[in-house]
């Protein structure tokens, strides 16, 4: 991909003052958004990123890379830099909420179609783009910030290798008490648990995994994709034997693997994105 292709524009504050809940000032405490911008033909989509990094930080090979892919595609790329432990929920959601509020809020003015943005994370990012998926609400009408007046559904999800249950045997620990804290409650678990909340107004979702992936079992992917089927909304899996870790990003140095783009390039394609 030649980066020629790609406008790198501005880096937004998701709120002009404090985030709530903010502890501090620090870059730590300032949820961000980064915007990137294909050069024409542009599709008029555009996805939110979320990186992976645990809820205890932000992989970049899985930040700026995956918005400069993504318009390549003609989609706009908008890398989210939401809070990670010492901040817990809701604070990474309540970020991801406002990212896609602050999108669709600005699509006119930056020329995005407001019923094509869409989510895309990894690991942990994608716990956080299926807990957005299916936590959103409509907005509040009556709120003084514009952008609190819309609605914080993302209209598709893409989720690579993502941690989905925070409940149960396959939940998975680490993030769980970063997130949570060791002593949440099993319906506090569950909420934040996206399996557990699919709905058919659920957005579609494309997910990759691999079945040897020692970081993240594959039944997380499986759960989310059997809760989509069971409320009729559509989804497409794709699960590798082998990628040799956990955190592949694009995987471009990896070959087999590496197809796993070209296959949600054709996704987005069959659904009018790129």
């Amino acid at each position: 991909m030649s980066l020629s292709t790609v406008v790198t524009g501005q880096v937004f504050r998701l709120w002009p003052g404090d985030a709530p809940g903010a502890k501090g000032t620090t870059p730590a405490d300032i949820p961000t958004l980064s915007y990137f911008r294909p050069l024409a033909p542009a599709s008029g989509a555009a996805v939110v990123v979320c990186p992976g990094g645990g809820y205890v930080g932000l992989a970049p090979h899985e930040a700026d890379p995956i918005a400069q892919w993504l318009c390549s595609l003609g989609i706009a790329g908008l890398v989210l830099r939401y809070r990670v432990n010492p901040y817990q929920h809701p604070a990474p959601l309540t970020d991801a909420q406002r990212a896609i509020r602050m999108v669709r809020h600005h699509a006119q003015e930056w020329n995005i179609d407001p019923n094509r943005i869409g989510i895309l994370g990894f690991s942990a990012g994608g716990h956080l783009s299926a807990s957005a998926s299916t936590l959103y609400d409509a907005g509040d009408p009556s709120a003084v910030d514009p952008i609190d007046r819309v609605s914080s559904r993302p209209d598709a999800a893409i989720l690579v290798y993502p941690v989905i249950s925070m409940s149960g045997v396959v939940s998975h620990v680490g993030c769980r008490n970063n997130l949570l804290g060791q002593d949440a409650s099993e319906a506090v678990r569950v909420k934040l648990s996206p399996e557990c909340n699919v709905t058919p107004q659920t957005p579609p979702a494309f997910m990759f995994h691999s079945v040897d992936d020692p970081v993240v079992p594959i039944e997380h992917s499986l759960a989310y994709a059997a809760a989509l089927r069971k409320a009729g909304v559509a989804w497409e899996l794709h699960a590798y034997e082998k990628a040799g870790g956990h955190g592949v990003g694009l995987a471009s140095d990896k070959a087999h693997i590496s197809t796993w783009p070209g296959l949600c390039a054709g996704w987005l394609k069959q659904h009018g994105w790129a």
